[in-house]
């Protein structure tokens, strides 16, 4: 450090005896009782300053009298720590960097902060924080905390990073100061009581007066944890709020000013989920939760919605009453996130996320520390006391954001969920959990994540993972463990694919077992769509093609190897004995009829359950009531499990705003096209709403050469495509138009082309050209997390099979117009053959002007050309 500490000291040259100096780096808490007792200290300490000349800052943010009176050769700045913690550190942080080396420091009384943040957590993160890079630049900065106001979990960060921690005691008209910590500085009786007398400051040596003085001082006990920070107070006071209103002591209007103080603190402050929350859930909700938290914060989006879905449920009807499975969840608070980060040395590797420059740096490093990281004590012993609450039993452990699962930013698939088959010694299954929370803090960290913010604006919005941990909802059957069914539900279909469907009826995609299969693409599977009006009327058109295009294979969680894991339908229906299989299948019975012998063949159709129960109706009740309360369109996941042969429970596991568009669109007026106009027909799998858009770019990637790819060129492919996607205007002269041989975002190359949706997230319309496999046909993936994100960007999604009658492709036309891939990208001179880009804005002569229409009713789409 530089030699220029002469000319430091607090202003009370008897104060600095005692502490034999001050120097450059030091930063000085003071424990108080009253904002009058920090001002005597901090007057002297900013006169000294102005007459040393050094730069004199005052942070002022908090509602006490200001600490000391503005004066000239005082830099004043108040940052608001209403906006977020995030926004507010780097409102401080920006001024000390400004400021340079040498400056000198006063910040208000810190324990307002955990008031605005609510929690004594955050505050020990903004200290541990700041702290460090106020030291780094050799300033001398003054801090304040009020006397037993806070937890073990601000106090013990704050004291294990502070250079000085000092107690100042007012007894009969006197004040006292006792330094508690002084690094690198040491005296005999550097630690004791002194007395501030006049310019001294006086050890005092009686243990007469010594007792009397802090004996009139509120201590806690030697549990530093049963000191309660300002989370616990809060919620111990509305605790007796909530007791006085149902005892006729308290006001009811009391109640609901403090109902909504708690929602800000630990539910939401999403504008249109705290509406949702103030009309369907109550205090003792609140305090419910409260009960079940680990750590402290926010419970995050997907928490919220699951929670304030099921009240709007229960609410509305006995039925869904009896009908609602009962879940036992519990919730880790969003500040036990930012301390993970801020203890394992990730904070300032994830402020370079919110600069659109600097997004993606040091994002993989930020991975391998959280991977590696380590919890604080007093959050790994809380989860130990909620993994011996579920014992042995399956649970899974749920991102929960702040943004996610919110009005407009639905998150689908850019954060993990992790099972926990919770097998095994409980030393390991808390391993296993604790790897499970490090991996979903880890995900928050994923290049797609990151895009997503991107893309959407929200790097510079306050971004915390809190996290939900449910029982899995299911039963064991052997080794297996899983529900009889589970899917995800749309109140709105935007894939109508029969006259008779109403899309307003919704929609629903049911699989057998866990519902992963459900929301993540299975390339080489198949689940049954369910349009909640015409529960019959499925895509295939005969048993053989049902038996085709069924659901194969089964994600359930093995006991015995303490995993996720996948195997045969028939496999797993044969070891599950106990499995109401007549109500889920049907009999094959064109396989059994020769061997009647033998177990029957089942094919998981679900008829018997969409004919002969009341689970249709149950299931349109719930997605309608859902989206009437929301007024807004949903998108729910759900288990379904028997109780016995009739009677079964359904589990909303999660509830968000369905962001679909275009649900009133009119359909495109008929326009006759002739044959040499027609670029595109497609009559089959469409889904999005009827639209007439002008196509401005086609990016076209030529099946027959797709298919001599090597599997390392399909990669290639992939991302070239995401390199020309970055170029492509989301506005102007026309979208842009993606057709390529197979699925897109398919894991597996030879199904596809493996895109991840970041790398064509600028198309308009997205076609899949059923040319890859014989036996291949479009996964109309409703509800998966791929799909989820066409209908977020308000995509158009088809298929085109050439082979078909009404379906053409103009391969002619796709290979004689100009490819304008060297253009854009000049080192992709290999991929011409493969990749063809084709650029009609601003254009004439032989292209002329293209037009999409799409009718999302007669499920047609024709591309053409108009001179």
């Amino acid at each position: 450090m530089s030699d220029h500490g002469t000319t430091l000291g607090t202003g009370l040259p008897g104060l600095d005896r005692v502490l034999k100096g001050i120097l450059p780096g030091d930063n000085v808490v003071w424990q108080v009782e009253t904002i009058g007792d920090y001002r005597a200290l901090v007057e002297p300490f900013c006169r000294a300053g102005l007459q040393s000349g050094r730069k004199v800052i005052y942070f002022r943010f908090a509602s006490h009298p200001p600490v000391i009176d503005r004066q000239d050769g005082i830099e004043v700045h108040e940052p608001d720590p209403a906006e977020g913690f995030e926004t507010f550190i780097a409102k401080i942080h920006a001024v000390i960097e400004a400021a340079g080396r040498g400056a000198l420091y006063i910040f208000d009384c810190m324990s307002e902060l955990a008031g605005d943040w609510y929690s004594d957590s955050m505050l020990g993160n903004f200290f541990m924080l700041t702290c460090p890079y106020l030291y780094d630049l050799e300033t001398v900065a003054y801090f304040a905390l009020f006397r037993n106001h806070h937890s073990s979990r601000a106090i013990r960060p704050i004291t294990e990073t502070t250079q000085l921690f000092l107690e100042l005691y007012r007894h009969n008209g006197t004040l006292y100061v006792h330094p508690l910590k002084v690094q690198l500085r040491y005296s005999p009786t550097m630690n004791m009581l002194h007395a501030w007398e006049g310019d001294a400051f006086k050890p005092v040596t009686s243990s007469v007066l010594i007792a009397s003085i802090l004996a009139s001082v509120n201590w806690s006990d030697l549990n530093p944890d049963a000191r309660p920070g300002y989370w616990e107070r809060t919620f111990l006071e509305a605790q007796e709020v909530h007791d006085g209103v149902q005892a006729g002591r308290c006001p009811p209007p009391h109640e609901q000013a403090t109902f909504h103080h708690l929602c800000r603190m630990a539910i939401s402050r999403d504008p249109g989920m705290l509406k949702l929350v103030a009309r369907y859930l109550t205090l003792e909700d609140v305090l419910a939760i409260w009960r079940r938290m680990i750590g402290s914060g926010l419970i995050g989006g997907k928490t919220v919605g699951m929670l304030v879905a099921r009240s709007i449920l229960k609410r509305s009807s006995q039925r869904f009453i009896q009908l609602l499975e009962e879940h036992d969840s519990f919730y880790v608070g969003s500040d036990v996130f930012y301390t993970y980060l801020v203890r394992n040395g990730v904070w300032w590797l994830r402020q370079k996320q919110r600069n659109p420059e600097t997004f993606l740096e040091g994002a993989v490093q930020a991975r391998q520390r959280i991977l590696l990281g380590q919890f604080p004590d007093y959050i790994v012993e809380q989860f130990e006391q909620m993994l011996d609450y579920f014992g042995q039993s399956p649970i899974i452990v749920r991102s929960s954001s702040l943004l996610e699962d919110n009005f407009g930013n639905s998150f689908a698939g850019k954060y993990e969920s992790v099972f926990c088959p919770n097998q095994g010694p409980r030393e390991r299954r808390l391993e296993d959990l604790l790897s499970a929370v490090r991996t979903i803090y880890a995900s928050t960290m994923s290049e797609k994540a990151l895009r997503y913010r991107e893309q959407r604006g929200l790097l510079d919005h306050d971004e915390q993972m809190a996290l939900l941990v449910m029982r899995v909802s299911g039963a064991m059957h052997g080794r297996y463990y899983y529900p009889h069914a589970a899917g995800v539900g749309f109140s709105f279909n935007p894939y109508v694919w029969h006259e008779t469907i109403d899309p307003k009826a919704g929609v629903l995609r049911l699989v057998f077992g866990l519902g992963t299969r459900a929301v993540d693409r299975s390339d080489d599977d198949y689940t049954r769509l369910v349009a909640l009006n015409a529960p019959h009327r499925r895509p295939e058109s005969n048993f053989e093609e049902v038996r085709q295009y069924t659901q194969r294979r089964v994600d359930y969680l093995d006991l015995q190897a303490n995993r996720l894991m996948s195997g045969h339908f028939l496999d797993v229906v044969q070891e599950s004995t106990d499995v109401p299989i007549e109500m889920l299948a049907s009999a094959d019975e064109s396989l059994d009829a020769d061997l009647s012998s033998r177990p029957k063949t089942w094919v998981p159709t679900f008829d018997t359950l969409l004919r002969d129960t009341d689970f249709v109706q149950d299931m349109q009740g719930i997605l309608q009531t859902l989206q009437k309360a929301y007024e807004y369109p949903v998108d729910v996941e759900f288990t379904l499990n028997f109780v016995d042969e009739r009677v079964y429970r359904v589990h909303v596991v999660q509830c968000r705003p369905l962001p679909v568009k275009g649900i009133e669109a009119p359909r495109p007026s008929a326009t006759t096209v002739s044959q040499d106009a027609t670029i595109i027909a497609a009559s089959g799998a469409v889904i999005g709403h009827s639209r007439h858009i002008r196509i401005g770019r086609f990016i076209y990637v030529v099946p027959a050469a797709y298919s001599r790819l090597t599997l390392q060129d399909r990669y290639e492919v992939a991302r070239l495509l995401g390199r020309i996607n970055q170029t492509t205007e989301l506005s102007g002269a026309g979208g842009t138009m993606l057709l390529g041989p197979g699925r897109w975002g398919t894991s597996d190359p030879f199904l596809g082309i493996p895109v991840t949706f970041a790398e064509i997230n600028r198309a308009a319309v997205l076609c899949e050209i059923v040319a890859m496999h014989e036996h291949l046909v479009p996964d109309v993936s409703l509800g998966t997390h791929f799909l989820n994100e066409v209908v977020e960007m308000d995509m158009l999604y088809l298929a085109l099979f050439p082979q078909r009658g009404n379906n053409y492709l103009s391969t002619a036309w796709f290979e004689n117009a100009p490819n304008r891939l060297l253009e854009i990208l000049p080192k992709a001179a290999p991929w011409t053959d493969t990749i063809r880009v084709i650029d009609l804005a601003g254009e004439s002569g032989d292209n002329g002007t293209v037009f999409l229409d799409a009718d999302a009713f007669e499920q047609r789409v024709v591309c053409y050309r108009q001179p």
